[in-house]
This record gives C-alpha cells, sequence and structure tokens, in this order.
C-alpha cells in the first residue's frame, strides 16, 4: 500500500492515553530520539519522519521533552504542521481547527474519537487508530464491526 499522498501541506494531529505516552511512545516513533538539552533540543530525525524533513519544534508547556506542533517540510517545499495531543486534555482539546490526518494511539474515548470525526469532515481527512480492544467490545470496537458480527442484545 502506497499510503495516501497529500498535493500540499496539510495539518495533522497525533495522540495518545497521557501527555508521558504521547512523548514516549508516538513521538518517539514519529521524530526519533531528542538530542541535545534545553535551547538546543532537537530530534535524532530517527523516527517514520525523516530528520532532513523537520522543522524547529514547539515545545509543550509544563511537560518536559513534548512537543507541543513542529513543522514537516512537504515535498512541495511548504510546511505541513503536526500536533501532539493526549487524551487526558480531554474532548475539548480537539475542538476547533480542521485536520487532515489523525492517529490515535491506544484506544481513545469515544467522545475523543467523535470530535476527530468531526475535524476531518470538512478536509476528506482520515484517522488512523493503533490499538488492541483490550476493553472489550466497548462502543468504539463496536463502531468498527459490521452488523452481522454484532453481539446480539437480548
Amino acid at each position: 500500500w502506497p499510503g495516501r499522498r497529500f498535493a500540499k501541506p496539510i495539518r495533522a494531529w497525533a495522540a495518545g492515553k497521557t501527555n508521558e505516552t504521547t512523548r514516549d511512545i508516538v513521538q518517539a516513533t514519529l521524530l526519533g530520539e531528542i538530542l541535545g538539552s534545553n535551547q538546543t533540543k532537537r530530534f535524532s530525525g530517527t523516527g517514520v519522519v525523516p530528520g532532513a524533513a523537520l522543522g524547529k519544534p514547539a515545545w509543550k508547556q509544563g511537560v518536559a521533552d513534548l512537543v507541543d506542533t513542529i513543522q514537516v517540510r512537504h515535498k512541495s517545499g511548504g510546511w505541513s504542521k503536526l500536533g501532539l495531543k493526549s487524551y487526558q486534555q480531554g474532548r475539548g482539546s480537539f475542538e476547533g481547527t480542521a485536520q487532515h490526518v489523525i492517529w490515535l494511539d491506544e484506544e481513545p474515548p469515544m467522545d475523543v474519537y467523535g470530535e476527530c470525526l468531526i475535524r476531518t469532515a470538512t478536509t476528506g481527512g482520515q484517522i488512523i487508530t493503533t490499538f488492541t480492544p483490550l476493553n472489550g467490545l466497548t462502543e468504539l470496537v463496536l463502531e468498527f464491526l459490521p452488523d452481522d458480527m454484532r453481539p446480539q442484545l437480548s
């Protein structure tokens, strides 16, 4: 699968359960390790996003070493914007702006998932979810099952 391609720069979010898991899992997967310290902090570029495509990060206040937003060079020469979020910030932090891509790592609360659907509606965007349904057949898991596979309630 060659993946989805965008003709121009996009807006994207990636999110995890907590600020710490977003930093330790999502951010590390996408951007690689943090190098340097304080004013010279940067990413190794050994993640999914090539280091040469990374712009300067804006760091989240109050959470050590977590990016709030970072620019990613688009092949057109423009800059896409990636924001990192966590479900612990609540549904309200997912309001307001249209997004082209949203990656939700681990099962999000249903209200966060619903808000993300709204954020991608006007862009024809996509949501990528990566999780094991450890909580069983939750409302979100049932959303992905065809009607004929859903459990019948008596």
